[in-house]
């Protein structure tokens, strides 16, 4: 229970992250972690609308820019969009200005993508674009300031492996809802089969559950059986499925 659902004592540590939703309406929120890939986003969006269920997805935004069109399909869907960073990085290892730049530059591919649907060849001319803002110190009066949102509410922020510096967290939150998660499904971990995935998920789904999955290449061999699986039994539950806004 301490990885599948973190102990109060942990979330203690972002307490103005999301980490569960509204805990007396049943229902839950799906998020998928890591992506767009073609060898697992494509399964993951066409089982989620043979279900008729929309979810979150936190992507990578160096996926984003090899991908564009496999993300634009995940925004047409009707899914929500989250920010997990530009290479997938550990704010632990990482300098905070550096951190946050990383973000930053994942949120300016997302929304470039979104709001103009140019071939994602182009946004590596963001690059220079951030240099260059970034030398001019007197053009910003925050050193993260991220401009259109994907949705009408917040952009919303994941940290990779769920970690991040205290600095870090306390720049994001200004600008983004941070989301964390009260269920993580584990699919990526080489030692859990598909069935212990659906059974991390019959033990912790409650409401309000913000549950995590991953469209990555570690989960997607499991998720074949475990998402379809999984689906089934929370709607046997009676589980209405939310997008977080």
């Amino acid at each position: 229970m301490f990885i599948e659902q973190p102990a109060p004592y942990l979330r203690w540590l972002y307490p103005h992250a999301l980490w569960r939703m509204d805990r007396h309406e049943k229902a839950v929120y799906l998020t998928f972690d890591d992506g767009p890939i073609p060898e697992a986003t494509p399964f993951i969006l066409d089982t989620l609308a043979h279900y008729g269920i929309k979810a979150t997805f936190f992507v990578v935004g160096d996926n984003v820019r090899k991908h564009p069109d496999l993300f634009r399909r995940v925004v047409a869907e009707g899914h929500r969009i989250g920010n997990h960073t530009f290479n997938h990085i550990g704010g632990f290892k990482y300098l905070s200005k550096n951190y946050l730049k990383n973000a930053e530059k994942a949120q300016a591919i997302i929304e470039k993508v979104i709001s103009e649907g140019v071939n994602c060849e182009e946004c590596t001319s963001l690059e220079a674009h951030h240099a260059q803002a970034g030398a001019d110190s007197n053009t910003h009066s925050s050193p993260f300031t991220p401009s259109l949102t994907t949705s009408s509410s917040r952009p919303l922020f994941r940290p990779p492996h769920g970690w991040m510096r205290h600095d870090q967290y306390q720049t994001l939150k200004k600008h983004y809802r941070v989301v964390m998660w009260d269920l993580v499904t584990r699919d990526y971990s080489y030692r859990l089969t598909a069935a212990d995935i659906v059974a991390n998920v019959k033990r912790y789904a409650r409401n309000g559950s913000i549950i995590t999955f991953h469209d990555s290449l570690r989960s997607i061999e499991k998720l074949h059986t475990a998402l379809p699986e999984s689906l089934e039994w929370l709607i046997a539950q009676g589980y209405a499925f939310r997008t977080i806004d």
